[in-house]
Parts: structure tokens; sequence; C-alpha cells
């Protein structure tokens, strides 16, 4: 998996790491749940406004709804969240940093 996705790749998985921890969090309100839940769930789905499969422009979209969610709930993401993505990434990919 560690040469399997282009850098990129390996960040938008990041971000999608940190909307997904912080949600999991008991502090975090049920409206910014909410929104990560629902940023999740489109980056995921195989049904979007772009399909996923168009070269270049397939993952635009993701990235867009990712972004919102993640400047949205930006307060949330607490150094316990980029910890908890940081070490998910490492046993995925067996490194932590995405711009190797």
């Amino acid at each position: 998996l560690h040469d399997a996705l282009p850098i990129s790749g390996k960040e938008v998985i990041e971000k999608a790491l940190f909307l997904y921890y912080a949600a999991q969090q008991p502090a975090t309100p049920l409206w910014a749940k909410t929104a990560i839940y629902g940023a999740l769930a489109y980056f995921i789905s195989p049904l979007d406004a772009i399909p996923d499969l168009t070269p270049m422009l397939g993952y635009s979209d993701d990235l867009g709804i990712l972004a919102a969610a993640l400047v949205t709930v930006a307060s949330y993401i607490t150094d316990e969240v980029k910890q908890q993505a940081k070490n998910k990434m490492h046993t995925w990919f067996g490194s932590t940093d995405v711009k190797e």
C-alpha cells in the first residue's frame, strides 16, 4: 500500500482521518459530527457530482467537500486527533510523512 497512492492521495486520507477522529471525540458537538459524517459519506459514496474515474477531476468534488468540512470543524481537530491520524497513517502506509 505504501506506494499504491500518490502523495495527494495520502494527504486526502490524512484529512479524512482528521475528520473521522474529530467526530469520535466527546467534546465535538452534534452539529460538527453531522457535518463530518456528511462529508465522509460523500467521500466514500460511489455517487458523486463528478465520477471518481474521471481523469484529473474525479476527486475534485470529494476534496472540496472534505476541505469545507475541515474548515467548518477546524477547532475540533486537536493535537490528539492529529496524533491518532498520524498513528493510523503509519499503520496503513508505514510512514507518518504524507509528503514522502
